[in-house]
């Protein structure tokens, strides 16, 4: 492994975390990963504690200079998370009704590719363990755990691999538990901590969740 480098690739930053998350192995938590690039390491969590894989959708609002830059967050509902730095961005409120809209669209062609034969898993009621494959601005993670908690939850976990401390610090009242491996002083971007951080397509998203035979 490359000096500074954490993790091989996502499958090894999700061995990790299930090994700090085996205390919930065989109470069938629902392990909800964030696509694209969480959803194979929620394949490996699920499995590990012997639980269930669905996907929260979310999607960043990328700021007007560039869509890689996350201005804030939407869930399927339409709530809106706005990033503090929104308005330093050039994200006007014109521009974030524009950009909301817009995500809002590819939620839910992404629905409906992923999932086209059954609905979401219900959440209510169970322990639910959401994830992502690192916390660059928090922004969709924020979003993600709004969207779970209203759907009321007995416990609400979110788990990643690798964050930058002050958006670590931004979820930790979100959840009721928040596992993060490594929080690097350093932390400029998810990538830079993984050897292999291949981007996951959507294709491979549909298989996995179809693999699940709808459960």
């Amino acid at each position: 492994m490359k000096q500074g480098r954490l993790f091989h690739d996502r499958d090894d930053a999700a061995r990790q975390l299930a090994q700090h998350l085996h205390r919930y192995r065989g109470g069938r938590p629902l392990v909800l990963a964030i696509p694209r690039g969480a959803v194979p390491m929620g394949q490996r969590i699920a499995g590990e504690l012997q639980g269930e894989l669905d996907v929260v959708l979310v999607r960043k609002l990328g700021a007007p200079f560039s869509d890689e830059y996350a201005i804030g967050a939407v869930d399927e509902s339409g709530w809106v998370y706005r990033s503090p730095l929104a308005a330093a961005a050039g994200a006007n409120e014109a521009y974030i009704e524009q950009e909301t809209r817009r995500q809002m669209a590819l939620l839910h062609q992404r629905r409906e590719r992923y999932t086209p034969l059954r609905p979401r898993v219900d959440p209510a009621g169970r322990t639910v363990i959401v994830v992502d494959d690192g916390l660059a601005t928090g922004a969709t993670m924020i979003a993600a755990l709004h969207a779970v908690r209203a759907a009321r939850p007995a416990r609400l976990v979110c788990a990643v691999p690798v964050a930058a401390p002050d958006s670590l610090a931004r979820v930790q009242t979100l959840a009721d538990e928040v596992v993060c491996l490594h929080a690097p002083e350093d932390f400029a971007a998810v990538g830079q901590f993984y050897d292999d951080f291949d981007a996951v397509d959507d294709d491979e998203v549909a298989a996995i969740l179809s693999s699940q035979g709808g459960a």
